[in-house]
């Protein structure tokens, strides 16, 4: 354990809290939480969620900006973007991109360490750290756009999370993800709530 996962592990307790309760300052809490992640996952060779950091920056910019500046139809009663739904076809692409990102990540994964072995180590789980890359953007990308799908996401890759940090000798990370399921598991039924009522 070092002091980089505990950092990591209050930074990242923090933003799903705040994303939990709607709050927009989530967002400035994501930066540095994708920061030192990046460190964390560097030094034990997970580089699917390592490489994952700086997209989820950009991602993060992006669910900024949308829900701080929501279009006029998009306004729930108090000005902020409102919460929505993915409808059949966003789901149907979504799990192809899924699928597909997946397979051809994980060869990827495979293939880097034998490229250039001194960079790169070979990585423990190649294929459940490519899925979990995967579905962790997509339920960034649902965060961003305020979907309550988000939450079933969420909830997907910290169960997955909770695996693969244990197998990478992580001690923290797997009780975080653990917390994190928690939150996802409340957010899911108080997004629902507001969901109802055009929130």
């Amino acid at each position: 354990m070092t002091w980089v996962e505990i950092v990591s592990a209050v930074l990242g307790l923090s933003c799903v809290f705040l994303a939990g309760r709607g709050s927009k300052y989530n967002f400035w809490v994501g930066y540095a939480y994708n920061i030192f992640l990046f460190v964390l996952f560097w030094r034990q060779h997970l580089y699917s969620a390592m490489l994952l950091q700086p997209v989820s920056f950009g991602i993060n910019l992006y669910g900024h900006w949308r829900w701080t500046h929501p279009r006029e139809e998009e306004k729930n009663s108090a000005g902020d973007l409102r919460i929505g739904r993915m409808d059949k076809w966003q789901w149907v692409n979504a799990f192809t991109v899924v699928v597909l990102g997946g397979i051809l990540w994980a060869k990827a994964l495979q293939w880097l360490p034998e490229r250039w072995p001194g960079v790169f180590e070979p990585d423990p789980s190649p294929w459940l750290d490519s899925f979990i890359l995967m579905v962790t953007l997509l339920a960034q990308f649902l965060s961003a756009r305020k979907c309550w799908e988000c939450w079933i996401m969420w909830m997907i890759v910290n169960i997955a999370n909770i695996v693969l940090y244990i197998s990478a000798g992580l001690y923290v990370m797997p009780l975080v993800s653990a917390l994190y399921l928690a939150n996802g598991i409340w957010s899911l039924i108080s997004w629902k709530r507001k969901l109802k009522r055009n929130e």
